[in-house]
């Protein structure tokens, strides 16, 4: 592994106190993937850095080192959409925890660098978060090797049929059959096939995409709790 980086696209997706006046900070970059890097003296008073290292500002960085514990030696900042609003913030955060928990390291992933600024961007401006973060959550598990078609069945290969009802599995998709390893029952055909069109207005489809994509990101997770959930509880209808 080189032991240098330079002029590497980067988002902050956490950052913590290390040691005395430094911060410790997950970065999600384009060619590099999920990256740690120590930003010395970045956590004391004088330092522009503890302004620039925020979630969400689009940054061109570099670094040194060959571990997986980086050196920042270069910051700068490129103008990006503001997560203004309460829910578009939370629902960044919730993206943000995502992808620092489930990424592993020093893995590049381009097209999903792609989705996570376009996030940013729809966020910015939906007055409805809910289809923006759908999207952007099956998006995510399709770069994570789980990708599924809400019309088509992945035990028996065959289209879905509307007066038919269906089971989910996050390991396999969309199933025909109930298995061990489904967790979900009973998901009508007819919605499936909406979701399939891209219908995510209707109560119903709100309601199977919320339940599948969260019981997706749990297997995911694989019993990691993320915190930013409770954003949205403690805050729901704002």
């Amino acid at each position: 592994m080189k032991g240098r980086e330079q002029q590497e696209p980067a988002y902050v997706l956490h950052r913590r106190p290390y040691r005395e006046t430094s911060l410790m900070v997950d970065l999600f970059t384009l060619n590099s993937g999920r990256v740690t890097v120590v930003a010395r003296g970045a956590n004391s008073a004088k330092s522009p850095l503890k302004a620039q290292l925020q979630p969400f500002q689009p940054l061109i960085l570099d670094w040194t080192g060959r571990g997986e514990l980086k050196t920042l030696t270069q910051t700068d900042v490129r103008p990006g959409p503001s997560l203004t609003k309460t829910r578009a913030l939370y629902s960044g955060l919730y993206v943000n925890e995502l992808l620092q928990r489930t990424l592993p390291l020093a893995d590049p992933n381009p097209r999903l660098f792609a989705a996570y600024i376009d996030l940013l961007q729809e966020l910015s401006e939906a007055s409805d978060v809910e289809p923006v973060l759908r999207r952007f959550e099956k998006a995510f598990a399709a770069e994570l090797g789980y990708s599924f078609s809400w019309n088509q069945t992945t035990d028996t290969g065959e289209p879905v049929v509307a007066d038919r009802q269906y089971y989910y599995d996050p390991g396999q998709g969309i199933l025909a059959n109930g298995s061990e390893t489904a967790r979900l029952q009973g998901l009508s055909g007819q919605t499936l096939i909406a979701l399939a069109e891209g219908d995510l207005e209707s109560a119903e489809c709100r309601r199977v995409a919320k339940r599948v994509t969260r019981v997706l990101v749990d297997f995911l997770l694989q019993g990691r709790e993320l915190n930013s959930r409770r954003l949205f509880t403690s805050h729901r209808g704002n």
